[in-house]
């Protein structure tokens, strides 16, 4: 997989750059993964019954030891330990009181392009920087094409951002040649405004991601804007350690007592500094990998002659090298063993 990079302001290629590495860790490769493949296979992975869809989540009360969550439709569950990931919801989040991610003032417009045969594309993930705004497109496989394209609105494009004809119209205007076809065959459903939404790096710095028996991880821990890719590679990262250290705390049965509540009181101690340690084991990797993916875009979407001079002159392929080193991260085997 190659990396190319293009300055719409001059037409020519600012960097070209390998997605393959021979770094400490050993050989590494960056690809495009499709999310919904991704989270049916490990979905496949868990027992039936474990996901339940369309529950949400009203209230959380405290019992003892224990959180008990109450649903929309009458459920309650109780559970040892509540673990927060959505970023808009932030239901765990709440509890550990750290705030909701900020929007970030952009908006992504994205999609993805099948063929019935094969679209013939070389495995080039395709970039464009300039003029305010941010666009690529990428292959998956042989039959698919994932595009994107960021732009920070004006009071004047409101009416483009909530109408999918006039916003895909918006798009392909704006859209270089290179990319044009697979968004003009993408379908008109899948053209809407997502607004981007990030985390103040100080807020890790000084918040709370753990508190007693509550955790936060992916979204609701680490929201980032999109120009590293990894938004959904680190909420892998934060399963990883967060099992990992969960083990520790379920792995050791608690010293026996004729009293169940000093049980249940040892236990939820371990809990509590098992996921102290998960908060202290993410917290530097979360804001190393927000901040860094706030400067890419904000550098790759500037517009001002200074940014535009220095981005295509010397900064480009800087910039491209992010991707692979940020992604050459090792969280640790599940396991615990190094």
């Amino acid at each position: 997989m190659m990396n190319v990079t293009t300055s719409l302001i001059t037409g020519q290629q600012t960097s070209t750059t390998s997605f393959t590495d021979n770094g400490k860790r050993g050989d590494t490769e960056v690809r495009c993964v499709r999310r919904q493949l991704m989270l049916e296979a490990l979905a496949n992975e868990l027992p039936s019954g474990t996901i339940r869809y369309l529950s949400k989540v009203v209230a959380i009360e405290e019992s003892g030891f224990f959180k008990i969550l109450h649903l929309a439709d009458g459920t309650t569950i109780k559970t040892k330990v509540l673990i927060g990931c959505d970023g808009n919801k932030l239901c765990g989040g709440k509890v550990a009181r750290l705030q909701r991610g900020l929007f970030y003032w952009e908006i992504c417009n994205r999609g993805l392009y099948k063929v019935k045969e094969n679209h013939g594309l070389e495995p080039i993930f395709m970039q464009f920087f300039g003029k305010g705004f941010r666009a690529g497109a990428i292959p998956c496989d042989e039959k698919a094409v994932y595009w994107f394209f960021t732009w920070t609105p004006t009071n004047q494009d409101k009416e483009v951002e909530e109408n999918p004809a006039k916003l895909k119209q918006f798009v392909l205007n704006k859209m270089p040649s290179d990319v044009r076809s697979f968004i003009e065959k993408s379908e008109l459903n899948g053209f809407r405004s997502v607004p981007l939404r990030y985390r103040q790096p100080w807020e890790l710095m000084w918040g709370n991601i753990s508190k007693g028996n509550v955790c936060v991880v992916g979204d609701a821990l680490h929201p980032m804007t999109p120009d590293l890719g990894q938004g959904g590679c680190c909420a892998l990262e934060d399963g990883v350690v967060l099992a990992r250290c969960l083990a520790e705390a379920f792995s050791k049965n608690p010293e026996r007592h004729n009293n169940k509540e000093k049980e249940e009181e040892e236990q939820c101690k371990k809990i509590e500094q098992c996921l102290k340690k998960y908060a202290k084991e993410r917290r530097w990797r979360s804001i190393d990998v927000i901040s860094t993916a706030y400067m890419l875009g904000s550098i790759q979407q500037g517009h001002s002659k200074l940014v535009t001079f220095f981005r295509d002159k010397y900064l480009a392929p800087l910039l491209a090298d992010q991707l692979l080193k940020k992604s050459n991260f090792d969280c640790g085997k599940l396991n615990g063993s190094k």
